[in-house]
C-alpha cells in the first residue's frame, strides 16, 4: 500500500471517528390543551383570535418561539378542516411525552396520546377530567378525522351565544365509560361560557406547533 494511501485511510478513519453523533429527535412541547378559554364562550375572535390565544399561552410558558396554531375547523366557502392547520408532528407535550408521530398517528383514536395523563396544558398541570369538577369539553368543529362538521363551529368561532359547537374528550370519557374520541364527543348546548361550563368545559381548546 502507498503512503498516499496510507495517509488517506487514516484520515478518512479519523473522521468517522470526530463525526458529531446524529441529532437527537426534538421532543420540547409542540402540544397543549389551553389553561383557559377566551372567557366569552366560543367566541374565539375567529381562527386568527384562537391562535393568537395559543401563542400568546405558548410564550408565557416559554414557547414563544415556535407557531402555534388551534386545532379547530371552519365552514363555509373559506372552511378549513383542523387536520390541515396544524402541521405534521411529531407532536410532544410539555412533559416530553409524545402525543402523535403524524397527522394520521393522531387522527386515529387509537394510537393517538391525548387522555386525563398525557392532556396537558401548557404548564404541564392536569386539565380537570371528568368529576375532577369537569372540563374535559374542547372545542374542536370537527369530526374524528379532523374534517369540519358543518354548523358545529360557532359561527366560526365568533358566537357567545346562539348556535352550537362540536367538543372533543380529551380524557376520552363518557359518564365514566372509555372510548370517547378526544375530538368529536358531543355537540355543546350553545355558544355560550355558561352552557359550555355545564356539559363539562370552559371554552377550552387544543393548540399544536406547526413549526
Amino acid at each position: 500500500m502507498t503512503r498516499t494511501m496510507t495517509g488517506l485511510l487514516a484520515a478518512l478513519a479519523l473522521v468517522a471517528l470526530t463525526a458529531a453523533p446524529a441529532a437527537a429527535q426534538d421532543t420540547s412541547m409542540s402540544f397543549f390543551i389551553s389553561s383557559a378559554g377566551s372567557g366569552n364562550g366560543a367566541n374565539l375572535g375567529g381562527l386568527a383570535g384562537a391562535d393568537a390565544h395559543c401563542q400568546m399561552l405558548g410564550a408565557a410558558a416559554g414557547a414563544g418561539n415556535r407557531t402555534w396554531q388551534a386545532y379547530l375547523s371552519t365552514d363555509g366557502p373559506n372552511g378549513v378542516n383542523a387536520r390541515d392547520r396544524i402541521g405534521s408532528g411529531p407532536w410532544y407535550n410539555a412533559a416530553g411525552v409524545m402525543i402523535a408521530a403524524s397527522v394520521d398517528a393522531l387522527h386515529n383514536q387509537e394510537t393517538a396520546n391525548i387522555n386525563l395523563e398525557a392532556g396537558l396544558d401548557q404548564n404541564g398541570n392536569r386539565i380537570n377530567g371528568e368529576g375532577m369538577p369537569n372540563r374535559h369539553d374542547i372545542l374542536t368543529g370537527s369530526d374524528a378525522s379532523g374534517m369540519v362538521i358543518a354548523g358545529q363551529t360557532c359561527g366560526n368561532w365568533t358566537s357567545s351565544g346562539e348556535g352550537t359547537a362540536m367538543l372533543g374528550h380529551y380524557d376520552r370519557l363518557a359518564r365514566g365509560t372509555p372510548g370517547s374520541p378526544w375530538n368529536e364527543a358531543h355537540a355543546s348546548r350553545s355558544c355560550s361560557q355558561e352552557d359550555l361550563v355545564a356539559t363539562g368545559g370552559a371554552g377550552l381548546i387544543y393548540c399544536f406547533a406547526v413549526d
